[in-house]
């Protein structure tokens, strides 16, 4: 039976999307398109079925992709939910906008610039749905947003009007849906989906992620293998200040420490990426409904990767592949035949989607901004001075923890944990050593790759600052 309910979604989520995109749009003759964007929590790059997962079953996203464009080399510039979200609001580093966990609210100046306030000020309907995740000085929300509907501290099981409970993520589709059928007028949109899945529950240590009802049952039966880079081994070989009392290794034993702990959370952490892929859905088919498809660009993001296990890990946080890469989607129903499908290898970051939000509304591009609009590489181009390697950091005061900045170019990956005692340097090899269990820093065969990759990334943060 549980096998027969997982194939009934997965059908139904293709047979949802396989309906041809409406040319009957309200909003057919604006020449500036609406803008649906989708941020999903704590998830990598790798865990959708368009990016090659064997398990984890996205159909609606995966058909994003395959109507779309696929950015396999997408990273963020913090790998913590807070940050990357002031980032992606306001297109900058971590080290220029200041704000995480227990930091000053972001600065008036910065969300002034952030791309709803300038959507909003061009003449767009905007709107912001789910985990909002960022303080700001002086509340200019009401300003940014003609909705605003944060669910930033609400259960996961939301209490409803009739007594029932629904997930968060349904919440988010049916609240999009009503802001959906409200925009049918030809005043072009830019409306925020920001889902709380598929972060754990963290209050509760017996079941870290709650799923929606529509995804009940999905993974039961399949033995989830074992994580790729789960060797004790690997664990062993990082310094002290990365196990014991650490974060990652906490909640490690809160999550993955045993066999049945990891198949237990592992199938209901896939079961909560399923169900936001099932929420999305539901909007997309509210666009072909209202009318609104034909000109309605939809963009898919993770906030941060996710440790699964590898390395003796769970959560972010640290300067590793799995902490920084995530997925990301744009679907253009306007875009070429051609295009469909494509895949883009240019390294793309949170930063990077303010400049291209504005660059699709035709708003000129403010100076502050640290990104740059990836607009040319849906189209095709492979502009020669796109970014070779970015600036990365971690600067959340806490303990368990550990402080870090970083430079992620082409082949090596450079991170100083610079508030340990003494301080700790990493340099991998990519090419040599993709998984980055070799470290470099000391060998030296290296140490000319290491002054030039330790003076970058103080060049690069010296920019930063400025």
């Amino acid at each position: 039976m549980m096998m027969i309910r997982s194939l009934l979604y997965f059908l139904v989520g293709v047979l949802v999307l396989l309906n041809p995109v409406s040319s009957v749009a309200s909003a057919a003759d604006v020449t500036k398109p609406n803008i649906l964007f989708f941020l999903i929590d704590d998830q990598r790059n790798d865990t959708l079925g368009c990016a090659g997962h064997p398990i984890i079953q996205t159909p609606v996203i995966d058909r994003l992709a395959a109507e779309g464009v696929r950015f396999e080399n997408a990273f963020v510039t913090t790998p913590i939910c807070a940050a990357s979200r002031a980032s992606i609001f306001t297109g900058l580093h971590e080290t220029s906008h200041g704000f995480t966990f227990g930091e000053p609210p972001l600065k008036k100046g910065h969300m002034e610039k952030s791309y709803p306030m300038l959507l909003r000020k061009a003449g767009y309907r905007t709107g912001f749905i789910g985990k909002y995740g960022v303080k700001t000085e002086g509340e200019p929300e009401s300003e940014m947003f003609d909705l605003f509907e944060p669910h930033d501290r609400l259960p996961f099981l939301m209490k409803q009007k009739d007594g029932t409970l629904r997930h968060e993520s349904e919440v988010a589709a049916d609240k999009a849906i009503t802001f959906l059928k409200a925009s049918a007028d030809g005043k072009p949109f830019c409306l925020s989906v920001s889902f709380k899945a598929s972060h754990a529950n963290d209050g509760d240590l017996k079941n870290h992620f709650p799923w929606s009802k529509a995804v009940d049952g999905m993974y039961e039966e399949i033995e989830i293998p074992s994580p790729r880079l789960g060797d004790a081994s690997i664990y062993e070989n990082h310094p002290d200040f990365f196990k014991g009392s650490s974060m990652a290794r906490k909640r490690f034993h809160w999550r993955w420490d045993t066999p049945e702990k990891y198949q237990k959370n592992m199938k209901a952490y896939f079961r909560m990426i399923s169900g936001v892929d099932h929420a999305i859905g539901r909007v997309r088919h509210s666009l072909e409904e209202t009318g609104l498809a034909a000109n309605t660009i939809i963009i898919y993001m993770a906030d941060n990767g996710y440790f699964m296990g590898d390395r003796g890990f769970a959560g972010k946080w640290s300067h590793y592949e799995q902490s920084l890469r995530v997925p990301l989607i744009v679907f253009d129903p306007r875009a070429a035949k051609e295009r469909r499908g494509a895949v883009v290898n240019q390294p793309t970051l949170n930063i990077d989607l303010a400049p291209t939000l504005i660059e699709l509304a035709g708003i000129s591009q403010p100076r502050q901004y640290q990104g740059s609009s990836y607009v040319p590489l849906l189209h095709g181009a492979d502009p020669s001075d796109w970014r070779k390697d970015f600036f990365c950091e971690h600067l959340m005061e806490n303990e368990s923890i550990p402080k870090w900045e970083g430079v992620r170019g082409e082949r090596f990956v450079y991170a100083h944990y610079f508030d340990q005692n003494p301080s700790y340097e990493f340099l991998h090899d990519l090419k040599a050593d993709p998984d980055q269990l070799s470290n470099l820093a000391k060998n030296p065969e290296y140490q000319r790759k290491l002054i030039e990759m330790r003076r970058r990334c103080r060049a690069i943060k010296t920019l930063l600052k400025h």
